[in-house]
């Protein structure tokens, strides 16, 4: 729901973004949501890349998800909301969403892995990090939801029997 969200990132649809169909190539999503990502921890206050570069302790992606309900079209002014919605120990997992007006377009996840880049591994995210973030949500955070950064995988179903084979044509003159 738009109201949930309380970062709003605009952008106008370039025509390099679309298709011969004048719609928004899929792929472009993930670069709206890097770039709507990027604002929103500027708007809440999280270090910039180029700080947490320096420092060595860095966000990951470690998943993204992506629902298309329409397409965006070329020049279409897009608002796209940030909700970062729950933290685990060292992963952090955003919604997003797309909306031309009040019409969504398109709803997204991505989950993020607060690395030590020089170690390697993960890292607990600090706390005046989830502090910003629970001061800047209008919508409650879940803090360290289990399993955050994977799914797990589904049952094997039940292997079919094999299919008798069927006799083979003869040619005949």
């Amino acid at each position: 729901m738009k109201s949930d969200f309380a970062f709003h990132y605009a952008h106008r649809v370039r025509w390099v973004e679309c298709d011969p169909q004048w719609v928004v190539f899929n792929g472009h999503y993930l670069t709206y949501f890097d770039v709507a990502i990027t604002e929103y921890a500027r708007a809440v206050g999280l270090p910039s890349v180029v700080s947490q570069q320096q420092s060595g302790q860095q966000f990951f992606a470690r998943k993204a998800t992506i629902e298309y309900h329409q397409p965006a079209k070329y020049d279409d002014e897009l608002d796209i909301g940030v909700r970062l919605a729950a933290l685990g120990r060292s992963s952090a997992r955003f919604v997003l969403e797309i909306y031309r007006g009040e019409t969504l377009l398109t709803a997204g996840e991505l989950i993020y892995v607060f690395v030590d880049s020089t170690a390697g591994g993960s890292l607990p995210i600090p706390e005046s990090q989830r502090q910003a973030v629970r001061e800047f949500e209008r919508v409650a955070v879940i803090e360290d939801a289990p399993n955050t950064t994977s799914t797990p995988a589904p049952p094997n179903p039940p292997t079919p029997p094999n299919p008798p084979t069927p006799p083979r044509a003869e040619r005949t003159s």
